[in-house]
């Protein structure tokens, strides 16, 4: 179990763009991995209310369960590692085992017990060091729709914004405001109801 503060940049790239940095970032199929978030909220998305989000990342034969809830800068992401008939057993209704996501759910006043599956979401995603961060392309997958994105996260916030937006203007892209997965996720399939 792990607690880390997480601070990234975000920005929404077009297919042209994705593809240009994937050429300049000399990217091969082989340095791409997929991984599928689950999401889970309560019927009433008290999560969302709250600005945090919980899901279950399967990354090949690894899974994570992390909430993420709001700090002053950034997001505190609280994690567990799971095993695999733990997450079979979450996605058939059981309840988030115990630990510290458990725990903070409950300091955050939401019952684990009404938590619910709402949705995935699935990446394909190469990571490379980039000027003491990670810079992350994503290609995601949910509903019908399917978008690009690139994220710097960094370990200092003000560094972090002046090299990612030094970076987007060196290479032509204009800065898009830029939404978390879990929110694009929600918006692509709740409002179209």
């Amino acid at each position: 179990m792990s607690k880390e503060l997480e601070i990234e940049f975000k920005n929404m790239l077009t297919e042209d763009e994705y593809q240009l940095l994937i050429h300049e970032f000399r990217l091969e199929d082989k340095d791409f991995f997929t991984q599928t978030n689950y999401y889970f909220d309560t019927s009433e998305f008290k999560l969302k209310e709250k600005l945090a989000a919980l899901r279950i990342r399967k990354r090949a034969v690894n899974y994570e369960l992390t909430l993420k809830t709001p700090e002053q800068i950034g997001l505190l992401e609280t994690t567990q590692i799971l095993a695999e008939d733990q997450v079979t057993a979450i996605l058939d209704g059981a309840n988030i085992p115990v630990g510290q996501v458990r725990d903070t759910l409950k300091a955050l006043g939401i019952d684990h017990e009404s938590l619910l599956m709402f949705g995935s979401l699935t990446t394909t995603r190469a990571e490379i060091p980039y000027k003491n961060g990670l810079l992350v392309f994503d290609k995601s997958f949910y509903s019908d729709t399917h978008d690009f994105e690139l994220e710097y996260e960094v370990p200092d916030f003000e560094k972090g914004q002046i090299l990612f937006d030094r970076f987007l203007s060196d290479h032509n892209i204009p800065k898009r405001p830029t939404k978390n997965k879990i929110i694009r996720f929600y918006e692509a399939v709740y409002t179209k109801k």
